[in-house]
């Protein structure tokens, strides 16, 4: 079971977009993350009449790895570190490090 999964609010630890919060809107493999609004970049395309595609520049967003983004806690206004634990009914669930507070109850 992954700490951070698709649709979970994120903080940007470090790089460019520090700071910067996104939605999770895909995991690539295990270890990256596509989130909306960072790690931008500019793309020069060809254009391709047979598809009907046009030229120029377009911007896309490529992956970032998990360990420069944390769960946004809403309690806290911050990212937070995410631990796992097993209920009493055996459900396995997310919580915040910071304050115990469930993710997902």
């Amino acid at each position: 079971m992954n700490k951070i999964r698709k649709g979970d609010e994120v903080v940007v630890l470090t790089g460019k977009d520090r700071g910067r919060r996104g939605t999770v809107l895909l995991r690539v493999g295990d270890e990256r993350l596509l989130v909306e609004g960072v790690n931008r970049v500019k793309k020069h395309v060809r254009p391709n009449p047979l598809k009907g595609e046009v030229g120029g520049i377009a911007e896309k967003e490529l992956p970032i790895h998990v360990s420069n983004v944390a769960l946004f806690n809403p309690a806290s206004q911050k990212g937070d570190r995410v631990g796992m634990k097993v209920l009493e009914d055996g459900r396995k669930v997310r919580f915040f490090k910071s304050n115990g507070e469930l993710v997902d109850a």
